[in-house]
């Protein structure tokens, strides 16, 4: 990463509610680097990507898969964000220095990577992206699509649809970890309107991953035989009522739709889509999203003792090796492929509700992995990641090589 001369300082973390409203470039490029360093150490599908589109590829699922393509299967990588920069006084957004961060690592190690800030949702976005494939890839044969934002702007009518983290049919009432105030309670959340689940689908459902097929397939930059991925999470009965049966999991059923309408439309170059279902991770998505906290936490404290907990880049290492270009891939009856399955057994799951129906605010540290929940949070930020002074003076202005 290359850091501007000017102001340095301290950075801390910033909490508020569920998010943090700073990042440290340091503690960042670390957890990049951990992440870059275990890929390299897992073995490969014999088959791989060569030219990889990531659309939404700064932090969580996106960023561990543009780093799996790179690094794991020597791909050529076009990246594209929507993150804030850093200025003089402020930090920049964890996806900023993530990226430069990967873009370092992409230097060095001699990998073809560039890169683009802006509003996905687009025309212009994607126009971009097609001039820079058609001048320096040719063609791109795999996409993953892993866009989480709370709003969508319609490129065509300029209407913003906004999404909703609501159930439908009835209101809910159910047991919530409060992260501010770290106790137990209970959160009640209104049931959603034809409008706001119809909003919600605009944004999180796969219109948008449709338009970006169509654009590249229009523009003749689609490989033969190329495949396509969107990510969903579908969990249990624990988190359906505000997750997988609510507005979040109608606007992941339209990813299912929209896979089927892209192996329709580009049948004649044999092309691929999937919708692919993970792990309940920490992300800064998730950490937004009433009863996750908690059912993480519990699900942490089973997994881990298991030893089978996986978070983004082993679940993505994964995905590429055993599904995406595996020889024998896990397809439910949905068509979806499968990543998750060691989160949804009986027993993990089980295990999981007994923690959930027992634990109190007293119990929060013996039964759950509220601890690790809250450590791999602040790792999103960069923050609490081993090996870096985070009393040193720093500067927040870090640049991104290779930003088109």
């Amino acid at each position: 990463m290359r850091h501007k001369e000017g102001i340095v300082m301290v950075i801390k973390p910033k909490i508020r509610g569920f998010i943090c409203t700073n990042a440290h470039p340091v503690g960042c490029a670390a957890h990049v680097n951990e992440q870059i360093a275990y890929v390299k150490s897992q073995p490969q599908a014999e088959a791989k990507p060569k030219n990889v589109l990531v659309i939404g590829a700064s932090t969580g699922y996106g960023l561990s898969s543009r780093i799996t393509a790179a690094f794991g299967n020597g791909a050529k990588t076009l990246g594209i964000f929507f993150e804030k920069p850093p200025t003089e006084k402020k930090t920049a957004s964890a996806g900023w220095y993530n990226t430069a961060a990967f873009q370092a690592a992409a230097d060095d190690a001699g990998l073809w990577s560039k890169n683009i800030n802006g509003d996905a949702f687009s025309h212009e976005i994607k126009a971009k992206a097609i001039e820079t494939i058609k001048a320096e890839l040719g063609e791109i044969d795999l996409i993953v699509y892993s866009l989480a934002s709370p709003r969508r702007t319609d490129p065509d009518t300029g209407e913003v649809y906004s999404s909703v983290l609501k159930p439908i049919g009835q209101s809910v009432t159910t047991k919530n970890l409060n992260t501010s105030k770290r106790i137990i309670d209970s959160v009640s959340v209104e049931a959603a309107s034809e409008e706001e689940i119809q909003g919600t689908i605009d944004v999180m459902g796969g219109a948008d991953w449709e338009l970006w097929v169509k654009a590249l397939g229009e523009a003749g930059v689609l490989a033969n035989g190329f495949k396509t991925v969107a990510y969903t999470y579908i969990g249990k009965e624990l988190t359906w009522p505000i997750y997988g049966h609510a507005t979040i999991g109608r606007a992941k059923e339209d990813l299912d739709r929209a896979a089927t309408a892209i192996k329709a439309s580009t049948a004649d170059i044999k092309g691929e889509a999937y919708v692919t279902s993970l792990n309940a991770v920490v992300t800064q998505a998730s950490s937004a999203i009433p009863i996750m906290p908690l059912y993480i936490s519990a699900m942490f404290k089973v997994m881990k003792a298991d030893g089978t907990y996986e978070g983004c880049i082993e679940q993505i290492q994964g995905l590429f090796r055993e599904n995406i270009y595996g020889t024998n891939p896990t397809i439910d009856e949905a068509g979806r492929l499968r990543q998750n399955n060691k989160e949804l057994e009986d027993s993990v799951q089980k295990r999981v509700t007994d923690i959930w129906n027992t634990v109190d605010t007293d119990t929060i540290d013996e039964l759950t992995d509220y601890v690790g929940y809250h450590q791999e949070f602040l790792k999103l930020f960069g923050f609490n990641v081993t090996g870096v002074d985070y009393d040193a003076d720093i500067s927040p202005e870090v640049a991104i090589s290779n930003l088109l």
